[in-house]
C-alpha cells in the first residue's frame, strides 16, 4: 500500500500504539521506549511510515509530505488559525487522549468574565504554546490592546507577573494559582488526511480499518466562559522583586539545581512537578521555572533581569534580533551540546563547503533545512551561500526528518551517538555550547538589585576558579 503515515511521540504515542494494536496494524517499533523514527506495518509492508512530535505533523500534512496523520486537535486547529487554507481533511475524531484548553489568569483576584476582557482598554499579554489560536481568540473577542508571547511551553508560570493571562492544554484540572476564565477547545486526537491524497489515492482500506475505532463528537472552538462574571476588573502588575531570576525546566533542571546549590544557594521546590515559583534564600529576588528556549526573549523583553540558558537559545535569539539587548553574562560550565549541521550518510559530502558546492552544481531544487534552531538554521544558510533553502521548523524528533523531508539539519549533540544511530552524519560544528547566565546589556539595575547581580556573578565566578 503506497501510503505515507505520520505518527506521533509523546502524549499520543501509548494510546495510538493501543489502537494501531487493536485494529490489527500491530507495528514493530513503536512504542515508549523505541528509538526508532520509522516503524514497520507486517500488514502493509508497503506503507512509509515515520513519527514525529505531534506538532510537527498537521504541518507534513498539508504540505503533502504524507497522506495521513494522527494528532491532536488542539495542534490542528492552531495550524488552521493561521494558514485556514491548509490542504487538511479531518478524517476522523479518534475520541482518545481527550485534553482541554484554557484561557487562564491569576487568581489573585477574581476572574474576569469574557464581558469584561472586552471592555478592558489596557494592554493584556497573552502566554501560550498556541501562539495562533491565542491571537485568534483575541481578535474574536475584539481585544483593544494584546501582545502574544509565543512559548515552548510552561505557559502556567507566566501569570500573573510576567503575562496576564495565558492558554494552557490539560486535563481539565486547572493549575494551583491560576483560576479558568474560557475553555477555549476541547481536543483528541485525531486522524487528518492531505487534501490531494484524499481525493486521488485509494485509501479506502486502510481507511475501513481506522474507522472501527470509536469516535466521539468534535468540540469547536468556542467562548464560553467558565468564571462568574465581575462587574469591574483591572489587571494589577504585581509589586516588582528586587530582582527576577528565571531558571530552567526539563533536562536542564538537576544540572542547574546542583550548580547553584554549590553556589551555595538554597532554592525550595526546584524541580518539583508543578512548582513555578520556587522560593529562594536571596531577599528580594523572584524565581520563577520556564522553558530556556523562551528565555532570552522574555529577558529582552523586561519579563526577567537574569536567567540560566544555553548559549544556543541565545545564539538563535540574536540571529534574529541581532540588536536585542540581552548578552551573556557567566558561562557556566555544564549543559555541554554541540550545534552541527548533519546530512544523511550516503550523500556524498564531509564538509559543509563540499555541501555548497552540491548545491551550486544543482544536486538540490531546493535544499530542505530542518531545525528546532530556525534562525540558525537560516543564518548558517545564508552564510554558507546555499541558495535557494526552505527551513522548516521543527519541535524535536528531528532526526526523523533526514533524508525524505528534509535535506540538512541543525540540531544539537553531546556524543553524535543517536545521530549515528540514524545513519546521519555530522559536517560542520556552527557552536560549542554551554549553559550561561543572562541579562540586560548596559541593564544597571538600582543600586540593590545592581549589587545582587554582582554578588551573583561573583558566587558563580567563585566556583568556577575564574
Amino acid at each position: 500500500m503506497q501510503v505515507k503515515l505520520a505518527l506521533p511521540k509523546g502524549r499520543l504515542m501509548a494510546s495510538t500504539a493501543a489502537l494501531l494494536d487493536k485494529i490489527g496494524l500491530c507495528l514493530d517499533e513503536y512504542n515508549k521506549g523505541s528509538r526508532s523514527y520509522r516503524p514497520v506495518c507486517q500488514r502493509y509492508p508497503g506503507m512509509e511510515i515515520k513519527v514525529f512530535q505531534e506538532k510537527d505533523i498537521p504541518i507534513q500534512v498539508a504540505v503533502g509530505n504524507y497522506d495521513l496523520g494522527i494528532c491532536g486537535l488542539d495542534w490542528i486547529e492552531e495550524l488552521l488559525a493561521k494558514f485556514p487554507a491548509s490542504s487538511i481533511v479531518k478524517v476522523k475524531n479518534l475520541g482518545y487522549s481527550i485534553s482541554h484548553l484554557h484561557l487562564v489568569a491569576g487568581n489573585d483576584k477574581p476572574a474576569p468574565s469574557i464581558q469584561d476582557l472586552s471592555r478592558f482598554n489596557g494592554e493584556i499579554r497573552l502566554a501560550s504554546e498556541y501562539p495562533n489560536l491565542a491571537e485568534a481568540f483575541a481578535l474574536r473577542l475584539r481585544l483593544k490592546r494584546f501582545q502574544v508571547f509565543p512559548l515552548w511551553g510552561s505557559a502556567e508560570a507566566y501569570p500573573p507577573d510576567s503575562a496576564e493571562m495565558a492558554i494552557i492544554s490539560g486535563n481539565g484540572v486547572i493549575p494551583p494559582g491560576l483560576s479558568s476564565v474560557a475553555s477555549i477547545l476541547t481536543s483528541s486526537a485525531f486522524l487528518i488526511a492531505n487534501c490531494d491524497s484524499w481525493k486521488s489515492k485509494d485509501m479506502a482500506e486502510l481507511l475501513a480499518i481506522i474507522g472501527q475505532a470509536g469516535g466521539v463528537k468534535e468540540t469547536a472552538i468556542s467562548g464560553e466562559t467558565t468564571s462568574a462574571s465581575v462587574e469591574k476588573y483591572s489587571f494589577p502588575h504585581s509589586g516588582r522583586s528586587l530582582l527576577r531570576l528565571a531558571l530552567p525546566d526539563g533536562h536542564q533542571q538537576p544540572p542547574t539545581s546542583d550548580f547553584l546549590s554549590k553556589a551555595g544557594l538554597k532554592i525550595q521546590g526546584y524541580g518539583t512537578t508543578g512548582v513555578y515559583r520556587p522560593s529562594i534564600d536571596l531577599p528580594g529576588v523572584s524565581v520563577k521555572v520556564i522553558r530556556p528556549q523562551d528565555m532570552p526573549l522574555q529577558v529582552a523583553c523586561g519579563n526577567f533581569d537574569l536567567a540560566i540558558t544555553g548559549q544556543d537559545w541565545l545564539l538563535d535569539h540574536l540571529s534574529r534580533f541581532p540588536t536585542s539587548p540581552v548578552k551573556e553574562l557567566v558561562r557556566l560550565d555544564f549543559g555541554k551540546v554541540r550545534v552541527v549541521a548533519v546530512v544523511p550518510e550516503g550523500l556524498p559530502v564531509e564538509t559543509g563547503q563540499q555541501l555548497r558546492g552540491l548545491v551550486q552544481n544543482g544536486h538540490f531544487r531546493r535544499l530542505r533545512v530542518a531545525s528546532e534552531y530556525v534562525n540558525i538554521a537560516d543564518k548558517y544558510a545564508r552564510d554558507n551561500h546555499l541558495g535557494h533553502y526552505q527551513v522548516i521548523p521543527t519541535w524535536g524528533a528531528s532526526e526523523a526528518f533526514l533524508p525524505e523531508d528534509a535535506d540538512l539539519l541543525i540540531e544539537n549533540t553531546q556524543t553524535g551517538r543517536t545521530l549515528a544511530e540514524n545513519k546521519l552524519k555530522i559536517i560542520d560544528t556552527i557552536l560549542e555550547s554551554q549553559a550561561c547566565l543572562i541579562g540586560r546589556k548596559n541593564g544597571l539595575m538600582p543600586g540593590d538589585a545592581q549589587s545582587v547581580i554582582n554578588s551573583l556573578i561573583d558566587r558563580f565566578h567563585g566556583i568556577l576558579g575564574r
